[in-house]
C-alpha cells in the first residue's frame, strides 16, 4: 500500500544521489549489498542491546539504498533479471536482520519470551508472504493483490515505534517504550491476513486458468457423476443380478443332476 504513494516522492529524492554514484562508477548491485550489509549491521548491533533509536538511524540510512539501486539500473538502462533476483534475495536477509535482532533482545536482556514469540513469527510470516507472490509468479500467475501489510509497511511500522520506543533509553522519556510491542503485533496480525489474501488469490487465478486450459475437464465436472444413478436404475440392476444369479445356480444344480443321472 505504502508503494504505492511513497516510491514516487522518494524517486525524485534520491535521483540525484543515483546520478553522482553513477558518475563515480558505483554500480547498483555495489550499493545493493553495502545497503543490506548496512541494515544487517545495525540491526544485530545495536537492536540486542536494547539501543532501538540508534539502530534504527544506522537501518534508516541504509534502507534507502533499495530504491536507489533501481533508481541507478534504470538510469542506466539495463534492468536484469540478476539485479531483480539479488536485490529481492537480499531484502529478505535484511528484514530477517531486522526482526531476528528484535528477537534477540526479547530473548536476553528484554526478558519478555511472548514478545520473542512474536517477532519470530513477523519474521516468518513476512517471508512466506514474498514466498507466496514469488512462487505464485513463477507458476504463471498474476497473484493481483497488494494484501493489508507488504514488505513497505512491515519495515515503515517497525522502523519508526521501534525508533520512538528507544527514546526511553536514549533520551529519557518515559513510558514510550511500549510502542514496540504495539509494533511487533500490529505486524503479526497484518502480516497473517496479508498471507490469507494472498493465498485466496492464488487458489482463485489458478482455479480459473485451470477451467481455461481444461474446459473438458470443467465440463465433466458439472455433470451428474456415474455413482450418482437414480434409485431406480440402482433397484433394477440389483434385480437383474439377483435373477442372473438364480438361473445360474439353477442351471448348476440340474448339470450336477445330469451327471447322477449318467453314473
Amino acid at each position: 500500500m505504502l508503494n504505492k504513494y511513497a516510491r514516487a516522492f522518494f524517486t525524485r529524492v534520491l535521483t540525484p544521489f543515483a546520478t553522482l554514484l553513477l558518475r563515480l562508477g558505483v554500480s547498483p548491485d555495489v550499493v545493493t549489498l553495502i545497503g543490506t550489509a548496512g541494515v544487517t549491521a545495525g540491526a544485530l548491533v545495536f537492536y540486542p542491546m536494547g539501543e532501538f533509536f540508534w539502530g534504527t538511524v544506522v537501518i534508516t540510512l541504509f534502507v534507502f539504498s533499495d530504491m536507489l539501486d533501481g533508481n541507478m539500473a534504470r538510469q542506466l538502462g539495463r534492468s536484469s533479471r540478476w539485479g531483480a533476483f539479488l536485490d529481492s534475495t537480499l531484502d529478505r536477509v535484511a528484514d530477517a536482520a531486522v526482526f531476528g535482532g528484535i528477537a534477540l533482545w526479547y530473548a536476553g536482556r528484554g526478558d519478555d519470551l511472548t514478545l520473542c514469540a512474536v517477532t519470530l513469527f513477523c519474521l516468518a510470516s513476512g517471508q512466506v508472504v514474498s514466498y507466496t507472490k514469488a512462487r505464485g509468479e513463477s507458476i504463471g500467475l498474476p497473484v493481483d493483490v497488494n494484501g493489508l501489510v507488504e514488505r513497505s509497511e512491515r519495515l515503515v511500522i517497525t522502523l519508526v515505534l521501534a525508533g520512538f520506543s528507544g527514546f526511553e533509553k536514549s533520551f529519557g522519556v518515559p513510558h514510550i517504550a511500549i510502542l514496540l510491542p504495539i509494533a511487533l503485533w500490529v505486524v503479526a496480525v497484518g502480516s497473517a491476513i496479508t498471507l490469507g489474501q494472498r493465498v485466496v488469490t492464488v487458489r482463485r487465478e489458478a482455479a480459473e486458468v485451470d477451467a481455461a486450459e481444461n474446459p473438458d475437464a470443467s465440463s465433466a465436472s458439472d455433470a451428474f457423476p456415474a455413482s450418482e444413478a437414480s434409485p431406480a436404475s440402482g433397484e433394477a440392476s440389483a434385480s437383474g443380478a439377483s435373477s442372473a444369479s438364480s438361473a445360474s445356480s439353477g442351471s448348476g444344480a440340474g448339470q450336477d443332476e445330469e451327471k447322477r443321472r449318467t453314473v
